[in-house]
């Protein structure tokens, strides 16, 4: 684990960015106008997604996919210039939010800016044509980090642009070595002290996938070594299952608690339901007390907690990466935006930094979850199917107030009724 990982981030909200679908305009200056809004969520990190130009050879689809890029120390021209991405930078600051971007340091575009100049950087096939070790990602070609002047050309980029935003997401981040990394993470603490290092982290499936092919992909735990947040796609597939009725809740709930023991004190996963890899919640989990419910569960578990941007207001339809898509937001097809902004501001609570956490399936659709920690006890009733019943609760008899909607919950005989909607408890 980096241990310098401060157990606040547990604490805080992140709002996910695809600039291009965004708005119809596609730009910097478009998000910077609704900035205000996303503040207004409670939300402390925005993560932009890649805001470098894209490649032109062998692109999917009309546009390109934003993690095919042609040139890492330059601006998408489709976004605006540096100037304007600055001025977003700035207006975030302002507001009081940090601002990370995507780095996608496994591969580029085929026709990236140094594939000439520097030939040896890139992975080679037995034929000494560029290609990729996963296969079926036809438009990019991989790096070669076996190259130690690449780890200085990628560390010296990292590093001028540390000097503007405040952190990094890392895509597939296993597939490079965590050595790199680690290097990486040392030397731009001297630019910018506490930058925040996300991991997109990859599922088991793939790990085996890719060891079984003798290929090196790191395991979470080897991702600590080096950055604070890692996806929490280690249990992700339970989850998924669980909705589509192939699976159960209590085999999702094992996932979770089963980070507790494997991961140092100070893991801090990302806690979504949606991002631009996965369908739609409210596709997902189309009844609105249900998603009500995931959505209040995704806050009180254990990690920072993201949002991608239309999940606020229930949008089903997941945008292309590859095409223009614009999000229509004037198609409100169930506004969780005040449900979001509570739940932001009870996460700031002491009782989410640094406890034991567990998850109980008390009956099918109903989870109960814990903070224990020195002091305070935050316990969190999930109706996950929308569904009325009793739930037996680790409180004294006695009335509570329910930090969601400021109503009053009692316990009586140790049991509580949920009516379908989500309840949170702090007991100090």
């Amino acid at each position: 684990m980096a241990r310098s990982t401060d157990k606040k981030l547990r604490n805080q909200m992140m709002y996910q960015v695809f600039v291009r679908n965004y708005s119809e305009d596609g730009t910097f200056e478009a998000v910077r106008s609704d900035l205000k809004r996303i503040k207004s969520l409670g939300t402390d990190i925005i993560w932009l997604m890649p805001i470098h130009p894209i490649g032109k050879l062998n692109r999917k689809g009309s546009l390109g996919s934003p993690y095919a890029i042609s040139d890492y120390r330059e601006i998408n021209p489709e976004f605006g210039d540096l100037n304007d991405f600055k001025k977003l930078v700035d207006d975030i600051h302002e507001l009081g939010m940090k601002c990370i971007i995507d780095v996608v340091y496994n591969h580029t575009s085929p026709d990236f800016v140094l594939s000439k100049a520097h030939p040896d950087w890139f992975y080679h096939r037995e034929d000494g044509s560029f290609g990729n070790r996963v296969g079926d990602w036809t438009d990019i070609i991989d790096l070669d980090y076996s190259n130690l002047k690449l780890w200085n050309y990628q560390i010296e980029t990292l590093k001028f642009w540390a000097e503007i935003v405040d952190g990094f997401r890392c895509d597939v981040a296993p597939l490079i070595p965590v050595e790199f990394w680690e290097k990486a993470r040392e030397e731009v603490e001297a630019i910018r002290p506490g930058c925040i290092w996300l991991s997109e982290s990859v599922e088991p499936g793939f790990i085996l996938h890719m060891r079984s092919r003798g290929l090196t992909v790191l395991s979470d735990s080897e991702i600590y070594r080096a950055f604070d947040i890692s996806y929490d796609y280690d249990c992700y597939r339970e989850f998924s299952k669980y909705l589509d009725g192939s699976g159960s809740l209590e085999t999702y709930a094992e996932a979770v608690n089963r980070q507790e023991y494997t991961f140092p004190d100070n893991y801090v996963k990302l806690r979504f339901l949606e991002n631009h890899d996965v369908p739609r919640a409210s596709f997902l989990i189309p009844n609105e007390s249900s998603l009500k419910n995931w959505t209040a569960f995704a806050f009180f578990q254990k990690g920072t907690t993201l949002i991608y941007n239309g999940e606020e207001y229930g949008i089903s339809h997941l945008p292309s990466l590859f095409d223009r898509d614009t999000i229509n937001w004037d198609k409100k097809e169930l506004d969780l935006s005040e449900l979001i902004s509570r739940l932001s501001i009870i996460k700031k609570n002491s009782a989410f930094t640094d406890s034991m956490y567990k998850v109980s399936v008390v009956r099918d659709g109903f989870v109960l979850a814990e903070h224990i920690s020195s002091g305070s006890k935050a316990i969190g009733v999930f109706s996950l199917k929308g569904e009325t019943a009793l739930v037996h609760v680790n409180l004294p008899d006695g009335f509570y107030i329910n930090q969601i909607d400021n109503t009053e919950v009692e316990v009586k005989r140790g049991m509580i009724r949920s009516f379908s909607e989500p309840i949170i408890i702090i007991s100090e």
